[in-house]
């Protein structure tokens, strides 16, 4: 007879064997499928009518590398197909540790799928004859497929190359023996679009705009104007335009030339130096309004500079966004109208200094606050008259990251010691404070002409009374 511990337990042996025998199964399942379909993919291989076309990575002796190759390799790396392959060879990127790459292996077979035919990709090394990349597809669907497929792979490659490459910081530098050359570091800054603090509909416009320009190609091509696009940035320093600037450059995946115009010294100069910007680039002006100060002496540099911001485009090329970067307030900048004019200018983007609406952005990314019973005392150091660059509140709430309460509290003093240095409020204060004076003062005048108005009619009661009562209110 067994007891009931014991039939408990071997009840429960029953079930995780029946599970692991359920679960064998099902593995084994999958695993037939897998072995049947690639039995299928063989005896349509061998059964039907294919064509392959090989694309080799160089041709005769000392001949460049075939383009075709170096795209149909990105594309098919690309291909999510590669990573299921039997064998998969994985890089990693030295300034990317984060992001992993397929390279092909000899004998890796990527199947793909375009306009309903199925395609396959073979890898192929040889010594002699170098590597080389076999494509293969139905005979039938030869004429329908091969064309058009080849110019999305084309396509999709150069997108795929554009995403994946180095951003470049170029900056120019005073002319040696060799002539002006531009010198370039690695572009590392991390800004983007997401972490840009900004009026959430003004980045959704540039956004819209700087898609429109990346497929406008042919849009500018059938008006006949240069592809182009120029953007006037203005606003108190450390309100965000450099970041704005690396931002747009990592959104459109171009390079970046930094122009310092103080180190160019007449307009062949500027040209020779555009021609050697590259196509897909965002090229850089700086504190436009400080060089335009300093080129106020001579109407020839004036116009030079406003020549240069008209034929930009048409000197150094297409495909070219220009920003010009301008540090104050566009009232006290004193700009001459025709210098941001539409035609030089298209876009104009104010950055202005801090709000309570950006500052709970800020500190909901800096210091994981979507709320905070200061706030009330913060958004009354703004009202206030207080104002902070978007710099000054990243300092502050980094500082003080591990507590966001004393983040919060060096933030209203902040406020408390701008809104106190603020001409305007110290303004207010004082007119405020004169008027208080005023009415003390006044009322002081009221208060003594009272007096007056009662000594008169004391004085006017003691002539009408009678002579003993005047003499007891004499000796009283």
């Amino acid at each position: 007879m067994i007891s009931p511990a014991a039939g408990d337990l071997l009840s429960t042996a029953i079930a995780a064997a029946c599970f692991l025998f359920l679960l064998r199964t099902i593995i084994s399942l999958k695993s037939l499928i897998f072995l049947l379909s690639r039995l299928f993919r063989w005896v349509e291989a061998r059964t039907q009518a294919h064509q392959s076309f090989t694309i080799r990575r160089y041709g005769d002796d000392d001949s460049p590398e075939n383009p075709l190759y170096r795209k149909a390799a990105v594309y098919v790396a690309a291909l999510p197909a590669a990573e299921d392959s039997d064998h998969t060879s994985l890089f990693s990127f030295h300034s990317r540790p984060n992001d992993f790459s397929v390279h092909l292996i000899p004998g890796q077979n990527v199947i793909d799928s375009f306009l309903g035919a199925r395609l396959s990709w073979d890898f192929l090394s040889g010594a002699d004859s170098g590597d080389a990349l076999v494509l293969r597809l139905r005979r039938q669907d030869r004429h329908r497929v091969l064309r058009p497929y080849l110019r999305h792979v084309e396509t999709v490659a150069e997108e795929f190359e554009i995403r994946r490459k180095e951003l470049k910081l170029y900056t120019n530098a005073t002319a040696g023996r060799s002539g002006r050359r531009w010198r370039s570091v690695t572009m590392s800054h991390p800004a983007t679009f997401d972490t840009l603090v900004m009026d959430p509909e003004l980045k959704a416009r540039i956004r819209a705009d700087l898609e429109l320009f990346l497929k406008g190609r042919a849009y500018y091509c059938r008006l006949g104007r240069v592809w182009k696009r120029s953007y006037f940035l203005y606003g108190p320093p450390g309100t965000g335009k450099s970041s704005f600037v690396a931002a747009m450059a990592r959104f459109l995946c171009y390079n970046v030339y930094e122009l310092d115009l103080s180190r160019v010294s007449s307009s062949g100069d500027l040209r020779s130096l555009l021609l050697d910007t590259s196509p897909r680039s965002v090229i850089l002006v700086e504190d436009l309004d400080r060089y335009l100060a300093a080129a106020a002496t001579g109407e020839a540099r004036i116009s030079g500079v406003l020549c240069f911001m008209d034929g930009v485009f048409s000197c150094c090329g297409e495909e070219r966004i220009m920003v010009f970067t301008a540090t104050g307030e566009k009232e006290a900048l004193e700009l001459d109208p025709a210098v941001v004019r539409p035609g030089r200018v298209d876009f104009q983007i104010h950055f202005p200094r801090c709000d309570f609406t950006a500052f709970k952005t800020m500190a909901g990314s800096y210091l994981g606050v979507t709320d905070h019973k200061l706030y009330a005392q913060v958004e009354e150091g703004f009202q206030s008259g207080g104002k902070l660059s978007h710099a000054e509140l990243g300092e502050i709430m980094m500082a003080n990251r591990c507590s966001p309460s004393r983040a919060i509290k060096n933030v209203i003093s902040a406020l408390q010691r701008s809104a106190s240095l603020n001409p305007v409020a110290v303004e207010k204060k004082e007119v405020g404070g004169k008027v208080e004076e005023g009415i003390r003062e006044g009322g002081r005048e009221f208060r003594k002409l009272y007096g007056l108005i009662r000594m008169h009619s004391w004085s006017k009661k003691e002539k009408r009374m009678p002579p003993e009562l005047n003499g007891a209110v004499a000796g009283d």
